[in-house]
């Protein structure tokens, strides 16, 4: 048997590595136009002629080597590197499990809500067994315990909701100020507005400005010329007397009425008034903290 040269294996391997590289390397006269977002390649070299005339295998294996080596030259996107908490879960080996919102209820024998309306469990409340929690009070009536904080977390998403429904009224029924451009195309509606807004800018509302030509003589307000109105103190009897009605009958019925809006508005008055005292506090306390301070420093 002859001795194999390792320079001969070695050139093998060479010419072996050279081929696939070869069978994998594809050279275009033009660059082609790439479209990564939608892995798609634009080839403006033009084919060759002669392989694609008529219809056969020849034909088909041209553009099923052209499709290859289009293939071969279209850069594939870097992928997304992982975030800490991929890192962490991949460490840990921590899967994602979507949970279901449906669970099987013990007493009721059926698939039943996870959370909300005819949950699985049913309400706490309701249950013929209560747990005394630890440091309560033995004598206290769990049950009686449960149906309040129910009545109050109900009370609390009332709350919530009628604040939602405040802030989007007030939000709706705010008219947002149109916007005041210096250009040189302005109608006269336009500067009439502008030179309204600057006059009652002042401190005065605009009684000691100087007025410019054709324009009244009472200072505009504030409010945009709107005034209050008064029901006359005679006239209309039955209207006076619908009204007088209407109030003695809210007066004698037994359930109040009940402003939705205008409780929500007070109670968020209200709130905000406790929180701007509540940091008038803080601040005057620090002030206080760093006169102290400075006087023990002296």
């Amino acid at each position: 048997m002859a001795a194999v040269r390792v320079e001969e294996v070695l050139a093998v391997a060479e010419e072996q590595e050279a081929e696939k590289r070869r069978s994998v390397t594809v050279e275009k006269e033009l660059e082609l136009e790439f479209d990564l977002g939608n892995l798609l390649a634009l080839d403006r070299n033009p084919p060759p002629a002669a392989g694609l005339r008529g219809a056969g295998p020849r034909r088909e294996a041209l553009l099923r080597a052209l499709a290859r080596d289009n293939t071969q030259l279209l850069p594939p996107p870097r992928p997304r590197p992982p975030t800490r908490w991929e890192q962490f879960a991949r460490l840990k080996g921590i899967r994602r499990r979507k949970r279901t919102s449906l669970v099987w209820d013990e007493q009721a024998k059926e698939w039943r809500r996870r959370w909300g309306y005819r949950r699985a469990g049913g309400d706490p409340a309701r249950a013929w067994l209560a747990e005394v929690p630890a440091g309560a009070d033995p004598e206290e009536d769990q049950f009686a315990r449960l149906r309040r904080e129910k009545r109050e977390r109900v009370a609390r998403n009332e709350l919530n909701r009628l604040r939602n429904l405040a802030r989007a009224h007030r939000t709706a029924t705010a008219v947002p100020a149109a916007p005041l451009h210096p250009t040189g195309h302005q109608s006269r509606e336009e500067l009439g507005r502008v030179a309204r807004v600057a006059r009652v800018s002042t401190a005065s509302l605009g009684r000691f400005q100087p007025r410019l030509p054709k324009e009244s003589a009472e200072p505009p307000s504030r409010s945009g010329g709107r005034k209050r109105r008064f029901e006359p103190l005679l006239g209309n009897l039955s209207a006076e007397r619908s009204r007088q009605l209407e109030l003695l009958r809210d007066m004698g019925s037994k359930k109040p009425v009940l402003d939705i809006t205008r409780a929500v508005n007070k109670q968020l008055r209200q709130e905000e008034a406790e929180a701007a005292a509540a940091k008038g506090k803080k601040q005057s306390q620090r002030g206080k903290r760093g006169r102290r301070q400075q006087r023990a420093g002296r």
